[in-house]
């Protein structure tokens, strides 16, 4: 991992379990999902993420407008199998510009319930569902936003259907062992390495020491 590769071994020591080697994640191998084609580039929304301006007054009495992504609650899971293998979204992703194996999850849908909504956005992106759920924790998306952020652990999962996906997702269900999950969250792999970590925490896989 190069000059980095201290740092994320510190901190995966940090967790207790500096007994796991890590190393990094190779390329995602095709197995049903391409990458996206860009025909152009617009300086407006396109309406999936609105951005808002916001004038502040300063505690100095000067004043400032911040641009603010605005947005409701989601959800992104950590999904485990029986035998210990970890439920993924391969999916293409526009602005890593890459094709990463993602945690499913996606938006709650008004006052949906997280549990709910997290159950739902398994079943429909991977066709598997939970034998349990449970909200591991709550974040914010970043200082500029206001879309609030929901880790969930979902546990027993089994296939019980074939995903139904909406307009717009192409996805491809993978199945990882626990550990190579981890390497592949420490590799930097995918988006919601905060998430990651409240699930796999919270299963128990990650210990937290002070």
């Amino acid at each position: 991992m190069g000059g980095d590769g201290g740092q994320i071994r510190g901190f995966w020591r940090s967790f207790g379990a500096g007994r796991l080697s890590v190393r990094r994640v190779g390329a995602v191998g095709d197995i049903g999902v391409s990458e996206w084609t860009q025909l152009s580039e617009m300086d407006t929304s396109a309406g999936f993420l609105k951005v808002r301006g916001r004038r502040f007054r300063y505690p100095d009495g000067r004043e400032d407008v911040w641009d603010i992504l605005v947005g409701g609650a989601t959800v992104a899971v950590v999904a485990l199998t029986e035998d210990g293998r970890v439920v993924l979204a391969r999916q293409y992703r526009p602005g890593p510009g890459r094709i990463l194996l993602e945690l499913p999850g996606g938006i709650v849908d008004g006052d949906e319930p997280v549990d709910v909504a997290a159950a739902r956005e398994l079943l429909e992106e991977t066709g598997y569902e939970a034998a349990s759920v449970e909200v591991v924790m709550q974040t914010y998306l970043a200082s500029y936003a206001s879309h609030r952020r929901y880790a969930v652990l979902a546990r027993g999962c089994r296939k019980v259907a074939e995903p139904t996906l909406d307009d717009g997702e192409f996805i491809a269900t993978v199945l990882m062992p626990v550990r190579e999950f981890v390497d592949h969250v420490l590799g930097g792999q995918l988006t919601d390495t905060d998430m990651a970590f409240a699930g796999l925490t919270a299963a128990g896989y990650l210990k937290v020491t002070v």
